[in-house]
């Protein structure tokens, strides 16, 4: 009987590329945050955050990593006799402090943005979701709380399929689409989605921005 289990190296050497991307992605988003220019936005285009339902968590986060990098600097200068621990402490703990500063820097400078021409729904530097108009049958507001703490989920309702594009745990927003459509994820190319379900901080907001579209006949609250 032949073996068809796919080799340790076709698994490991594409989550080792995401991971590098995804390294790539945290420092160029702190270093374009850090500068503070302005989102890049086309005339018309509306921007729609959904740091706030994790932003304290993620300060809460920064804060500890400000505090423990000095003690346990302190503590392994003191207890650990080989030297070169102390540096490699370090600057692990400046490197996940730097790490979690990304990753809110990040989910400040990728916003959904709301165009005349579609909606482009985001997550950090590794979504990007693009939907015209024409495409979406329906916008609905909904807040859901979901049990699973993946920003990416699938899940199949009856004969529909619904991905969910989640915030802690959270999505705000229901786009119905017209008909099955596939969307790049991190991990490729997803099946036919019958529906999309994001997180913004300002669903009414969004919701309001898209009047004027295709899909404001069928906008429902």
């Amino acid at each position: 009987m032949n073996d068809t289990t796919p080799p340790i190296g076709a698994k490991v050497g594409p989550l080792l590329r995401r991971v590098a991307a995804m390294e790539a992605a945290m420092w160029r988003s702190l270093y374009v945050w850090a500068r503070r220019k302005p989102l890049p936005l086309a005339p018309g285009d509306e921007p729609f955050g959904y740091l706030g339902v994790v932003k304290p968590i993620l300060g809460i986060f920064i804060a500890l990593s400000v505090v423990e990098i000095p003690i346990f600097d302190l503590i392994v200068t003191n207890v650990v006799p080989w030297g070169p621990a102390r540096w490699i402490v370090l600057v692990l703990g400046i490197w996940g402090l730097l790490w979690m500063a990304g990753l809110y820097a990040s989910m400040q400078i990728h916003p959904h943005v709301v165009r005349d021409t579609g909606l482009r729904v985001r997550l950090s530097s590794g979504i990007d979701i693009w939907i015209p108009w024409t495409d979406v049958e329906a916008l609905r507001k909904r807040h859901r709380s979901l049990p699973s703490s993946k920003s990416v989920q699938v899940e199949q309702e009856e004969d529909r399929r619904v991905l969910y594009i989640s915030v802690g745990s959270q999505t705000s927003i229901d786009v119905l689409l017209r008909r099955p459509t596939t969307f790049d994820l991190p991990k490729g190319r997803s099946e036919p989605m019958d529906e999309l379900r994001l997180y913004a901080d300002d669903p009414d907001g969004l919701l309001r921005s898209a009047r004027g579209t295709p899909a404001t006949g069928t906008v429902s609250r």
